[in-house]
């Protein structure tokens, strides 16, 4: 019996999807809820699993394929014959030309990420022989690879010793020397769907919102004296490090509370208040910008919050993150000073009106009471949405987020 390989069920934003990688191929066993296929979409990786034992009989769409909800790319033949009717179609020149499917997964590959063996297909790389610092090999440590081990040809491509007697056709430009000279190298990588919403989005917060960002700074004494007296005892009752973003977490709700068209939205001509407190945690992955959303955050523990958080950064880097995650969010905080930055105006993630830039944490000479002393100083910046946030609220909101922080009791009150 014939069993059709169908796409999942998309989430109402996402209209279609990228067949990433096919796992098996035409005449491959597989077990019922077997991973055969990777799905790419404009939010997270999504896997096709086999919907019953048997052999695949037939695969519909190559890799590069963009696919909508419900569309049979392929089937199962629980009998256990390949089908000779349906051979896999060749792939588009159009989608050879800007990617290509990864080899089949072996012990080496499945320790390397999805991007990574598609860079690696794409360069013609055996995954085995890259180093990672890591537990999997990225998409950075195969470039690096590519890097080292083609200027040794670049170099004797340069020098040839055999002249011809008379001069060939001019060859055209490979992908690598795509401007004719052989010292100054480029390559082309195909966008990933991820990257290409995300690029999407900003230009259209930058274009439908009127943004303005402000700054403060904030004394950190006080929660890095709570996370020190406190760390081993809440590390052993909880089994979660007690990190800096539940803080912020608390103190944004604190202050979403006091100035609520903050945690707003803007439908038509309508401004809708949202009486819920839905944060969004931006996290850098490999793939591009990801912002996970902790429901309810009001409702949560501190430990709960930075467990959702270790969680959801986990799921993004290994490519599992559900798209129910990513839906929704009233308000976003997004931390640049995990990567040095010390300031910075972060961009809106629409509909939302607000979002909470945090930067690194640095000692700096401050004025207090009279005399200089070094504090650990940390600068926050607020981009809001002019149109129903106007400059007073946004200042006060940073200025509340401040108090709150330096003041972590207060949290336990109005966050």
């Amino acid at each position: 019996m014939m069993v059709n390989i169908t796409v999942p069920d998309l989430s109402e934003s996402v209209v279609e999807a990228t067949i990433a990688e096919w796992l098996k191929k035409v005449g491959d066993r597989v077990e019922a809820g077997e991973t055969i296929a990777v799905l790419e979409t404009d939010k997270v990786s999504l896997e096709v699993v086999a919907p019953s034992a048997g052999v695949i009989a037939a695969i519909n769409f190559p890799a590069g394929a963009t696919v909508t909800a419900k569309t049979v790319i392929g089937s199962v033949n629980e009998s256990g014959v390949a089908s000779t009717s349906a051979p896999v179609p060749s792939q588009p020149a159009s989608v050879t030309a800007t990617s290509s499917a990864p080899p089949p997964r072996t012990e080496e590959a499945r320790s390397a990420t999805p991007v990574a063996q598609r860079v690696a297909a794409a360069h013609g790389v055996d995954l085995a022989q890259v180093p990672s610092a890591g537990a999997k090999v990225t998409k950075n440590d195969v470039q690096s690879f590519v890097s080292t081990q083609s200027a040794p040809a670049v170099t004797t491509a340069s020098a040839p010793s055999n002249i011809p007697s008379s001069p060939p056709a001019k060859p055209a430009p490979s992908p690598l020397t795509a401007n004719g000279s052989s010292g100054r190298r480029e390559e082309r990588v195909r966008m990933t769907r991820r990257r290409q919403t995300i690029a999407r989005r900003l230009v259209e917060a930058q274009s439908t919102a009127a943004m303005l960002t402000t700054f403060n700074e904030i004394d950190m004494s006080a929660v890095m004296d709570i996370r020190k007296r406190r760390k081993d005892a809440f590390q052993k009752k909880h089994n979660i490090g007690l990190g800096f973003s539940s803080f912020f977490v608390k103190a944004s709700i604190g202050a979403l509370k006091a100035f609520p068209y903050i945690n707003a939205e803007i439908q038509e001509n309508e401004i809708v208040l949202k009486h819920y407190y839905d944060i969004g945690i931006a996290i850098g992955a490999e793939e591009g910008l990801v912002v996970p959303v902790l429901r309810d955050a009001d409702k949560l523990s501190f430990a709960q919050i930075e467990q959702a958080i270790k969680d959801y950064s986990q799921q993004s880097q290994a490519g599992t993150l559900k798209i129910e995650s990513l839906m929704g969010g009233t308000f976003t905080i997004t931390n640049g000073g995990v990567f040095g930055s010390m300031m910075s105006t972060p961009i809106l993630n629409p509909p939302q009106v607000g979002i909470l830039g945090l930067h690194a944490i640095k000692d700096r000479p401050m004025a207090v009471n009279g005399e200089i002393v070094i504090r650990p100083m940390m600068y926050v910046a607020l981009t809001y949405d002019h149109r129903i946030v106007d400059g007073r609220e946004a200042v006060q909101f940073l200025v509340k987020i401040k108090e709150l922080i330096e003041d972590p009791e207060s949290l336990l009150i109005e966050g």
